[in-house]
C-alpha cells in the first residue's frame, strides 16, 4: 500500500517585515530657567552729596511745654477779650488774639463754656478767699461789707464778670463746685450778720445777684470811670442794707467826676467836692 501524500497547500506570500528603527533613549527636559536679573550694585554717593540727617524729634517734655505755652496764651487772650467786650466775643476772635489756629483753641478747650470757666477761675478763687476771710472775721457785718466791695471791684474792671459769675455750666464740675461753695459761704455770712443785728432782716442771700447786676451796669460806661463809680454805688447800697440806717453814715467815696482834671487842676484841698459828690463852689 501506498502512503497517502498530504495535499500541498498554496503558500501565502509573506509580507515584508518593517524594520523598526531603534532610537537612543531621550534625556529628560531641563526645567525652564529664569533669565538672570541684573545685579543691583549699591553705589555710595560722594561725601559732598550726602543727604543731611534730619534732627531727632523733640522730647515729650518740650512738646508739653509748648502746649502749656499755647494754653496760657489762649487764656490770657480770652480774659482780655471778655473784660473788654463781655462773653459775646467769638472763639475765632480769641484765637486771633492769642495767635493760634482755631483748631488749636478747640483742642485745648472743646467748648466756649470750658474756656469761660478757665478764664474766670482766678476771680472765683478770689471770691472764695474773700469769703473765707470774712467768715473768720469776728465782726460779721464788716466781713459782709468786705465781700460785697471785693466782688464789685472785680466786676467794675471786667465786663464779662457778671455773666460768668451768674452763669451755671453743668458740664464743668469744678466751676459749679466753686459757685456752690461761694453760695454756701455767703449764705452763712448773711445769717451771722443778721444774728449780730447789723444786716437788715429782710435781706436774702439771693439779693446779692441784684447788687451784682446793678453794679454791672456801670461797665457800659467808660472803663476809666467805672471803678470810682462802682465804689460810690456800693457804699450807697451797703448803707441801705444796714439794720441801723439812723447811725451816722460814713462819708461816701468820691465819684468819677472827682478824677477829671479841670481848668484849675485836679480837685483837691483847694476845691473838694462835698460828700454828696457835687462840684465845689467857686471861691
Amino acid at each position: 500500500m501506498q502512503t497517502p501524500v498530504p495535499p500541498v497547500l498554496p503558500q501565502t506570500p509573506q509580507t515584508p517585515r518593517m524594520q523598526t528603527q531603534i532610537l537612543p533613549p531621550m534625556s529628560p527636559m531641563p526645567p525652564p530657567q529664569t533669565p538672570p536679573q541684573p545685579r543691583k550694585t549699591q553705589r555710595t554717593p560722594p561725601e559732598t552729596q550726602k543727604t543731611p540727617t534730619p534732627p531727632p524729634p523733640p522730647p515729650p517734655q518740650a512738646l508739653r511745654a509748648d502746649a502749656r505755652h499755647n494754653r496760657h496764651r489762649v487764656i490770657d487772650a480770652a480774659r482780655a477779650a471778655f473784660a473788654e467786650r463781655g462773653l459775646d466775643v467769638t472763639m475765632r476772635e480769641i484765637a486771633r488774639r492769642a495767635g493760634v489756629g482755631i483748631a488749636t483753641l478747640y483742642r485745648r478747650f472743646p467748648t466756649k463754656e470750658s474756656l469761660i470757666a478757665e478764664a474766670f477761675a482766678e476771680q472765683l478763687d478770689a471770691c472764695v478767699a474773700a469769703l473765707d476771710a470774712a467768715l473768720t472775721d469776728p465782726d460779721p457785718w464788716r466781713g459782709f461789707r468786705a465781700v460785697i466791695e471785693k466782688v464789685c471791684a472785680m466786676q467794675a474792671v471786667d465786663r464779662g464778670f457778671t455773666a460768668a459769675f451768674l452763669a451755671a455750666f453743668p458740664d464743668d464740675v469744678g466751676y459749679g463746685r466753686l459757685i456752690a461753695r461761694n453760695a454756701r459761704g455767703f449764705a452763712e455770712l448773711t445769717r451771722r450778720a443778721k444774728a449780730a443785728g447789723r444786716l437788715r432782716a429782710d435781706f436774702e442771700p439771693g439779693d446779692v445777684k441784684l447788687l451784682i447786676m446793678a453794679n454791672g451796669g456801670l461797665g457800659a460806661g467808660s472803663p476809666a470811670t467805672a471803678p470810682a463809680a462802682s465804689r460810690r454805688l456800693v457804699a450807697l447800697l451797703l448803707q441801705s442794707l444796714s439794720a441801723h440806717p439812723a447811725d451816722p453814715p460814713a462819708p461816701l467815696p468820691p465819684g468819677p467826676r472827682e478824677n477829671v482834671r479841670g481848668p484849675s487842676g485836679p480837685s483837691g484841698p483847694s476845691g473838694p467836692s462835698g460828700p454828696s459828690g457835687g462840684a465845689a463852689s467857686p471861691a
